[in-house]
Formats: structure tokens, sequence, C-alpha cells
């Protein structure tokens, strides 16, 4: 078994990824990662298993990895707006253990409910996995914001 799986999918033909990468460029508001190149800033996304329990549980999850979490996150939130053209926002709430929730709602309706364990240990095994567990999250939030529209006006 390979540490990381070798990526199939670049950022320019995955929107998630370049929602992600859009997310992390807004935050940044020094400017450092504006040469960056994409894959680049979605390196940190990528970690075999091996890399994961290499990262200890113990203690806060550091603000870093909860940027990160965040960045994403939002990217699942920007995408279902883009699609649906409903405004949607992220709510995560972290112990300091590193259990949590990240809440994406669109007015009353609330589109993705994900829990969060050991989020001192976000990330996936390549580039692939990422895309295709924001697009799951997106497509989710797109149903529920379609089948309710009603529910997310204010």
């Amino acid at each position: 078994m390979t540490a990381v799986e070798t990526p199939t999918l670049t950022v320019a033909e995955a929107p998630f990824l370049q929602a992600i990468v859009q997310q992390i460029r807004a935050n940044d508001s020094y400017g450092t990662y504006r040469h960056w190149a994409d894959e680049l800033l979605l390196k940190p996304y990528v970690l075999s298993k091996a890399q994961k329990r290499e990262i200890s549980v113990e203690g806060d999850v550091d603000p870093i990895t909860r940027s990160r979490i965040m960045a994403f996150f939002r990217a699942v939130a920007y995408r279902i707006e883009q699609e649906t053209g409903m405004l949607s926002q992220v709510v995560i709430d972290l112990s300091h253990e590193g259990f949590g929730w990240a809440l994406v709602f669109s007015g009353r309706l609330l589109l993705v409910s994900k829990t969060l364990r050991d989020a001192q240990r976000f990330g996936f095994v390549s580039l692939d996995k990422l895309n295709e567990e924001g697009d799951r999250l997106v497509q989710k939030g797109i149903e529920l914001a379609t089948r309710f529209p009603e529910v997310s006006q204010w």
C-alpha cells in the first residue's frame, strides 16, 4: 500500500478544489500565497495513514489546522451557493480536544452537518479523495436546498 496515492486529478479539473484554493487565498491577508501553485496550497490536506498516526490528538487543535478545516467547509458552502444561488454560511464548533461539528446552512435550512473527531488529523489520502468528499457534501447540500427552498428564505 502506498503512503500517499498518486493524484489523478488536477486542480484545474475540479471546481471543488478550485473553491478551496480560492478560500485559502481569500483569507491570506498578507499575500503570502499569492504566487504559490494551487497544488502546493492543497498539499497540507493530503496525509497518508502513517502521517495521520504521527499527529498527536493530545492538546488543542492548532490554528493552521482550524483554518484548513474552515477553508474546506467554506468551499462546500461556496459551491452550494454557486449551484443554487442561496447564500450559505459556515459554523464550526470544535472543542479543545478536537471534537465538534461543522455546519453549512442557508437561512433556516441546515444543508450540511458533519461530525468532526480527531480534528488534529484532518486530511485525506489524496487530492482525489479530498475532491470526492467535498463534492459529496456539496451534492447533499444542493439536494436539500432544491428540495426545501422555502426554508432557506428569511
